[in-house]
Formats: C-alpha cells, structure tokens, sequence
C-alpha cells in the first residue's frame, strides 16, 4: 500500500515560471525542473557551455537552498546538451562540483532546447537526509 505525501513546491525569488514550479518535494526527495543559464531572465554566457554550466548549477544550487537543501544532497543529475562538443566543457565543471561525492548522472545530445542560445540544461534529484560534502558553484 503506498504512501500519500504533501507535495511542496519551491520557486526562489526572481526564478518563479507560470506553469511550473522550479523544484518540487515529495518525501524524501526534491526533483528539481530542467535549469538553463538564465539568471535575472537573460542568457548568460551565449556560445559558452562551461559558463553555461555555471550558471547552471548556481540555479540547481539556489533552488535547493529554497528547499532547505544543498548541491551535497544531489543523488541524480540528467543532463541535455545540444552538441557533443558542450560535453567536455560540462563534465568538467559537474566533476569539479562533485568531486568529493559524484551523484548518478547521465547526459544526453538533443536537437534544440528551448531557446537557441541556451547549450546545456541539467534536472537534479535531491535526497533530503543525504550526508554528503560538495564543492561551491
């Protein structure tokens, strides 16, 4: 027999979408949407998928910490890439932020994200009783 939960939903100042929440908890777990470059609704790093990871995970790192959580609760990463080539620039800045305790991941080439400037976007899992130490964004 399964379990009901509250379902909480997180949207930190200024990243808040109509039609979506940024990150979503159920139990023990926060799922947090699909995070793009974006910081104050502008692209940052236009043609740059390293700075874009960046910001990327700044966002993964501002929405957990809506949540109460932190980029060492991460258990899962999805990554979608629009070229092979961003791969490299990105796996090196998850593995810098992830060093000490590197969540499943996996990464994906698509054709085209939302806008065609953004390169990279990453979903994140977050396991709310996770122990485990990170670096900063």
């Amino acid at each position: 027999m399964s379990e009901a939960c509250n379902v909480e939903r997180f949207n930190p100042p200024g990243m808040a979408f109509p039609g979506m929440s940024q990150a979503v908890g159920c139990g023990d777990f926060v799922l947090v949407s699909g995070q793009v470059a974006l910081k104050d609704r502008q692209i940052v790093c236009p043609g740059d998928p390293a700075g874009q990871a960046e910001q990327v995970f700044r966002n993964i790192e501002a929405v957990l910490a809506e949540a109460g959580l932190t980029l060492g609760h991460v258990v899962s990463l999805r990554c979608f890439l629009t070229s092979p080539d961003a791969y490299q620039a990105y796996a090196s800045v998850k593995t810098r932020i992830f060093a000490a305790n590197p969540p499943a991941a996996s990464a994906m080439v698509v054709t085209a994200l939302v806008m065609p400037e953004i390169l990279v976007e990453v979903e994140a899992v977050a396991w709310r009783h996770a122990l485990a130490k990170t670096g900063a964004v």
